[in-house]
């Protein structure tokens, strides 16, 4: 935590938890009987409650999007370079809603959560859970929180995805969806790159079929090798070059096997950074519930007709060096959006952080999200 607030953060912020006891049917067949969200909000919802603006979150993300918990945090939340006074989501005119996806593990129903009806925690058997399960468990937490419409739904990567998925599945509540380093689907590779990671974890001796709090252990190695493949894949070949190349850390060749080159240090420390914080199932439920997207497969596998009676307006943002979620992916949405005469406005950003360049502030990516937003009414 810096010594002072800076002046453009919102500060201290508490989490507060919303529990549901009306069942939640979910695409798998299965249902949820109660769940529970956890979320943060920013700034103040206005007297006729249209200024609301909900953020949905990333794959390993949660509800902590911006500001800082105690002073003693080392870091704000997620998106403290896009949320805040004077930010593109700007708290001085938006009340801001960021909720923790169903099946996570940073305090809303998942796998670590205790299943009712065993008194045990769900572990292997929570269901899986789909970015329409996720809409739906967020309209319902809009309705707690007394939101009919959405000033705007605004996501990165896979809270893109969701914010898609608000515009088709809920077109009267939400006024503005705004898309960033997204894609309509998968491609084949994605899904790969995902099975790679879930085999990591699922092979790891300690895994015990998802039971492996029953055994007092985790499964750190398979979680540390698939945080560290999906890592390699939010980086581009420019960012790792210009920030590690090939350098060594003691500055010669080991001719061994430990850590010789800057990149493998880097890549480990985010491996084993990451099983302090993050739950195996969950992250087994997030990359499914990724490579299960697909709005264009209710619609005769036609993203045009999936869009079709889409009623907000839309900004979409692509980045140049983003090969997991390519720009060409983003236009396909475009393409979707033009061919039904909606309202919406795109841009490429030329940047080479790769697809974490949406969590970066880059000038004009911020200029134009800001002027976006600006005019959300």
């Amino acid at each position: 935590m810096p010594d002072t607030i800076p002046a453009d953060s919102i500060g201290i912020v508490s989490p507060s938890v919303q529990k549901f006891e009306s069942p939640l049917a979910l695409d798998c067949g299965r249902e949820l009987k109660e769940y529970e969200l956890i979320y943060e909000t920013y700034g103040q919802l206005n007297a006729d409650k249209s200024n609301a603006v909900l953020i949905c979150h990333a794959l390993s993300s949660n509800h902590h999007a911006a500001g800082y918990h105690s002073m003693e945090d080392k870091k704000p939340g997620w998106w403290e370079n896009c949320i805040g006074p004077g930010k593109p989501i700007d708290t001085n005119r938006f009340f801001v809603v960021c909720s923790n996806n169903l099946g996570g593990c940073s305090g809303s129903s998942g796998p670590m959560s205790i299943n009712p009806e065993t008194g045990k925690p769900y572990g292997p058997d929570f269901p899986i859970v789909t970015v329409k399960d996720w809409v739906r468990s967020q309209a319902r937490l809009a309705d707690a929180l007394g939101i009919d419409q959405f000033a705007a739904v605004v996501g990165g990567s896979l809270g893109g995805m969701q914010a898609l998925q608000w515009a088709i599945d809920f077109p009267d509540r939400l006024r503005h969806s705004v898309i960033i380093a997204a894609a309509p689907r998968l491609s084949a590779q994605n899904i790969a790159f995902n099975e790679v990671a879930r085999q990591a974890i699922m092979t790891d001796p300690e895994f015990y079929e998802g039971r492996y709090h029953e055994h007092n252990t985790v499964p750190k190695r398979g979680l540390m090798i698939a945080r560290m493949l999906g890592h390699i894949t939010y980086l581009s070949d420019d960012a790792m070059r210009g920030k590690f190349g090939r350098e060594l850390r003691e500055g010669k060749i080991n001719y061994g096997f430990d850590v010789e080159f800057q990149i493998e240090s880097y890549l480990r420390y985010q491996g084993q950074s990451f099983v302090d914080r993050f739950d195996a199932n969950t992250y087994l439920l997030m990359t499914k519930a990724l490579d299960y997207f697909d709005p264009a497969i209710d619609y005769d596998n036609d993203l045009t007709k999936a869009l079709a009676h889409i009623k907000t307006k839309s900004l979409v943002i692509s980045f140049t060096t983003d090969w997991r979620f390519a720009p060409e992916r983003s236009k396909e949405i475009v393409k979707a959006l033009h061919d039904n005469d909606k309202d919406f406005s795109y841009i490429e950003v030329e940047a080479d952080q790769g697809h974490d360049a949406f969590l970066m502030k880059i000038p004009y990516y911020m200029d134009t999200f800001s002027a976006y937003m600006a005019n959300v009414k």
